[in-house]
């Protein structure tokens, strides 16, 4: 008699278009650029399947659940079949991502064990505002900020030129555009006004840390375990456009600058400095409780100081990307990691 699969439902929350399917109807001969990466990028449905077929191969029993933007729904999946684990890819419900954490709760009171961060962590690491007062208050080092409840900005606010603006509840570089860095009063009101007015939300002002910009992925939780540093090399932007990674440079693959910004893994760091790096992103990452997986936005100033910008619990899972891609580099292949995440999710079992 063969042995009991462990098994494992990808649970995700998917409605209307995926706007990556329209690029498949752009010829890259269109396009006033020679692309250097494909612009016909895999949709979500694809990544969710690309992860359902890794984690198969790793022996799990695996089906795909889509809850639609439906509670019902969700219900109705925890009141059947119950997996041994979920592995959640939920990361917006009912248009609005400050519900992604709502979603982690209701698997908590169902006693499910699923992959990644808990509610705590998924909530407060939305409030970037709130998540670097945290950091300061664990001595761990984050640009100078202030946060903007309106569009009004006093002239002596404090901060140092030049500052970088951005939507203080988005994740996804959402808001983050080659304007996003301003060098005067003048530049910061503007900008403060096109965000306010898009995303109705508090703007996060903080001054920019010229330097190096670093992924530092996370993997564990007893203990966790700093994979190899990933930086980017902003050298081919135009003169123009701040070394930043934008939204654009993140996700849109018909714009120039997608194409010019390259990873470079592992980063070619003094021996001091990514060791101080990986310190402070453990540091981080315990800060605001993380677990499972994270990864940590650093920038190096230059003067070889490490600034943590942001911590992404539950981050992109896209195979030779970023996260997956400092996975690849520590000797792990992609289904090995996602084996390992689900492995730490099973651990919670009660």
């Amino acid at each position: 008699m063969s042995a009991r699969r462990t098994t494992c439902t990808i649970l995700y929350n998917l409605v209307g278009e995926d706007e990556f399917e329209r690029l498949r109807a752009v010829d890259p001969a269109t396009l006033p650029f020679r692309p250097v990466y494909p612009i016909h990028v895999k949709t979500a449905r694809e990544e969710y399947e690309a992860i359902a077929s890794a984690l198969r191969s790793e022996g799990f029993a695996v089906e795909l659940y889509n809850i639609q933007d439906n509670l019902a729904r969700l219900e109705r999946f925890l009141l059947c079949d119950v997996p041994d684990a979920v592995f959640n890819l939920v990361e917006i419900f009912d248009g609005d991502a400050r519900l992604e954490a709502a979603v982690t709760g209701y698997l908590d009171l169902c006693g499910v064990p699923y992959t990644g961060s808990g509610p705590f962590a998924l909530a407060l690491c939305q409030r970037k505002a709130l998540t670097k007062h945290i950091l300061l208050q664990q001595r761990i080092r984050t640009p100078r900020f202030k946060l903007l409840r309106t569009p009004r900005v006093a002239p002596r606010h404090g901060l140092r030129y030049p500052l970088i603006v951005k939507p203080a509840r988005e994740d996804a570089s959402l808001g983050v555009e080659a304007d996003s860095v301003v060098y005067d009063f003048a530049g910061l009101r503007e900008r403060a006004a096109v965000l306010y007015e898009r995303f109705r939300q508090p703007i996060l002002m903080e001054e920019f840390i010229a330097g190096r910009e670093l992924h530092v992925a996370v993997l564990g939780n007893d203990p966790p375990v700093v994979l190899p540093l990933l930086e980017y090399d902003f050298s081919e932007l135009p003169e123009d456009h701040p070394p930043i990674i934008t939204y654009a440079v993140k996700w849109n693959p018909l714009d120039l600058s997608y194409h010019k910004v390259h990873a470079r893994c592992p980063a070619d760091l003094d021996p001091r400095i990514a060791d101080d790096v990986r310190r402070l992103a453990l540091r981080a990452y315990a800060a605001t409780y993380c677990r499972d997986y994270a990864r940590i936005d650093v920038r190096v100033s230059e003067d070889g100081r490490p600034y943590v910008l942001e911590v992404n619990p539950n981050p992109d899972l896209t195979e030779g990307v970023s996260f997956m891609d400092s996975a690849e580099k520590a000797g792990l292949t992609f289904s090995q990691t996602l084996r390992r995440i689900v492995e730490l999710a099973l651990a919670r079992r009660i």
